[in-house]
């Protein structure tokens, strides 16, 4: 899942990036508001987290709820406000355009739940997780019936019956690549999705990942086919049938 995470640096937006980067997310932080309202309207995302833990922030929240909502293209918006926030508070936030809103301290377990369950709802996702088809084949052909999925709650790729366990990276990779199936996805895009962290990372480490990708596929009878794309990336090929 891309999400994007808008919170001053603070213990608690630190504490919050890195339990979504162990649930292995795709994050990117902004920690301003306005530079947040910009960065969500520069590529999807599935999710945009929002702490307003100081009081004097929920003018400013308020006033960017709608413009996030508007423009980040059906994703889940979730708001974190601060301990003293009363319930008409968080009520005016989610007239705002907050989809859900929490008071901090808050169990990560319910919001990460709260966050799936209303994307399941909505269908806001741009693809990746369980439950949500990669895009489309041409118009004319037929898709593969057992089209594949990825299960978040094990890390797996799942295509039928047939299921393989991936590590993080892994997993990250194949999201990306199933949002936009049977087209070429650049490396870097690719690098800035599943390495969101790290500034270092080259075109050996995303080729070392993606080799063992397609061993681990084959191995298990999984039907996708990671193509590459000379001097470009990757592209996540499925079957049809004309």
């Amino acid at each position: 899942m891309r999400i994007l995470l808008i919170s001053p640096n603070h213990a608690e937006g630190a504490w919050l990036q890195k339990a979504l980067h162990e649930s292995a997310h795709s994050l990117q932080r902004a920690e301003d508001l306005r530079d947040g309202l910009f960065v969500a309207g520069e590529e999807p995302f599935d999710a945009v987290i929002v702490m307003a833990l100081d009081s004097a922030l929920l003018p400013a929240l308020h006033g960017i709820l709608p413009g996030l909502s508007r423009g980040t293209g059906g994703a889940t918006i979730i708001a974190v406000l601060g301990i003293e926030a009363s319930a008409s508070e968080r009520s005016k936030v989610l007239r705002a355009g907050a989809d859900a809103c929490f008071r901090y301290p808050f169990s990560f377990i319910e919001m990460h739940e709260r966050m799936h369950a209303l994307m399941r709802t909505t269908g806001a996702s741009g693809g990746g997780v369980q439950g949500i088809q990669p895009a489309q084949p041409a118009s004319g052909a037929q898709p593969l019936q057992n089209a594949p999925q990825l299960d978040a709650g094990t890390r797996e790729i799942v295509e039928g019956a047939r299921r393989a366990e991936l590590t993080r990276r892994e997993y990250l990779l194949v999201e990306c690549l199933l949002r936009q199936t049977n087209v070429p996805v650049p490396r870097d895009q690719m690098i800035r999705y599943a390495w969101p962290e790290k500034d270092d990372i080259d075109a050996s480490t995303v080729n070392l990942v993606v080799s063992r990708l397609r061993r681990k596929l084959a191995r298990e009878g999984i039907e996708v086919r990671i193509d590459t794309i000379s001097r470009y990336g990757y592209q996540l090929t499925l079957p049809t049938f004309d």
